[in-house]
Formats: structure tokens, sequence, C-alpha cells
């Protein structure tokens, strides 16, 4: 059975003493049957470690570089998909970065993209495993009073 690897990051920003999360809006492809709200990821290249990875698929999906990681934020998430007929055991790293930036530059992937607080992002994503690393992270932000 093919594995995949991936390493994504659940990106926020504090504006008026509030939260925000951004979502990536992304078309329906060969292992997606329908359009989906979910956070920005890729796979990690051979010779990247995963934070390396992060940032590039940050930067490649959204134009962020300012990304500054919440220290001790390391989520794993797996899953099962199938893709062209052949099912694939996907990893996916996610790590919890805040930025300044409220542009976004979304690439070619993607449709839209949203900033939105924590119920209306945990209501918009499509996947179970992607809302709950949110509540994680957003457990994570207000235990810690980020």
């Amino acid at each position: 059975m093919p594995i995949e690897k991936s390493a994504g990051a659940i990106i926020f920003r504090k504006s008026e003493n509030k939260i925000f999360y951004l979502l990536l809006h992304y078309p329906r492809n060969s292992s997606a049957s329908k359009n989906y709200w979910d956070l920005p990821k890729g796979h990690i290249k051979k010779e990247e470690t995963e934070a390396r990875a992060m940032r590039r698929e940050v930067f490649e999906e959204t134009g962020i570089k300012d990304l500054k990681l919440v220290s001790k934020f390391r989520e794993v998430i797996k899953y099962f998909f199938k893709r062209k007929g052949k099912i694939i055991f996907k990893m996916v790293v996610f790590y919890l970065g805040e930025t300044k930036n409220k542009e976004v530059k979304i690439s070619d992937e993607h449709i839209d993209y949203d900033w939105l607080p924590y119920e209306k992002a945990l209501k918009q994503l499509t996947f179970k495993n992607a809302k709950e690393i949110l509540k994680k992270a957003h457990l994570y932000l207000i235990k810690r009073n980020v």
C-alpha cells in the first residue's frame, strides 16, 4: 500500500482580541469528489525536514512567509484515501503558526480562502480529522493565553 507523508499548518492571526484561522477552499480532484475546505498542507520532499516542508507549502499555497511557530505544538493525523482506484495511507504532521498577514495569495491549487473565528472555522472545515486538529490547536492557544 502506498504511503504519503505531508506537513501542514494551522495558521492564525489575532485582530481586536479575537483569533482567526486560515482555511483554504480546494476544488474537487482525483482523490476528492467535491470541493472542500481544509488547512494548508503538502508533500514532504525527500531532502526536507517536516518543518521546512510545512513552511514551503504554506508559502506556496498562501504567500505567507512571516509564520511564527507556537512552540511544542506538533500533531499528526492519519487517514486513508483513494486515488485512481488505489488506497493510500496518509500521515500529515501539523504545526501551529501565527502570522500578522491578513493578505493571502492563494495558489492555483485553490478556489478561495477565508479567515474565520474558531466556531465558524470548525463548521466550515469539511473533514472530521481537520476539525479535530483545529480543536486541539484552539485549546492549546486558549490554555496558554496566546
